[in-house]
């Protein structure tokens, strides 16, 4: 009789997902980033997804200017197996703008994902992986139900799971300040899409 066996994914380390690009195994084409040593593929953007995310970068580059380095779907890299691509990064100014390596949490002031048909997997997946490498500010603009989820104080639970302590929530009519900079505030009325509040007959 033969004895039973379990099939187990390949996972990667950084380094090895690394070589996949520089072998070309893997283009910009695939559309994927690495979770947890996993290769993820990467949802399709909508138009309203799109529309928020160039807003955004926009308003962001006309309020810090030089101040940091806004970073709109590039990689981060979260030690030991992962390398997401966020919607968007706040990173601090370095001189060579991250040419020898992708930010790193101690580089990151903001993290950002924008999520209408990948909320479910920004709040229960990334939000996790965000927590757990220390990033301290994570912002997810909610296009479902049109508000902006800020999550700040990252912290591990007593089951080792990790999250965040505190969870705040603003409408699209609200300001709120940027971290890091306790000067600048971003207008959300200005990075929303239009949007129909009129209850449905």
């Amino acid at each position: 009789m033969l004895a039973s066996t379990s099939v187990t994914p390949k996972r990667f380390t950084i380094d090895e997902y690394h070589r996949l690009i520089q072998l070309g195994f893997l283009t910009e084409n695939d559309r994927v980033e690495l979770i947890r040593g996993e290769l993820m593929q990467m949802v399709a953007k909508g138009t309203p997804h799109t529309v928020c995310n160039t807003s955004l970068v926009y308003e962001l580059t006309m309020l810090l200017q030089t101040r940091a380095i806004i970073r709109g779907q590039e990689p981060i890299t979260l030690p030991p197996n992962s390398e997401p691509e966020p919607d968007l990064v706040i990173a601090k100014n370095r001189s060579d703008r991250y040419l020898s390596n992708h930010p790193q949490p101690e580089d990151i002031l903001l993290v950002v994902e924008i999520a209408d048909s990948t909320l479910k997997y920004d709040q229960e997946s990334k939000l996790p992986l965000y927590a757990e490498s220390g990033i301290a500010n994570y912002w997810i603009f909610n296009l479902v139900t049109y508000c902006l989820e800020i999550y700040t104080q990252p912290y591990q639970n007593l089951q080792n799971n990790f999250a965040y302590a505190n969870k705040q929530v603003f409408l699209p009519n609200s300001s709120v300040t940027l971290p890091g900079f306790p000067d600048l505030s971003l207008d959300l009325s200005r990075i929303f899409p239009a949007h129909d509040m009129t209850p449905k007959k």
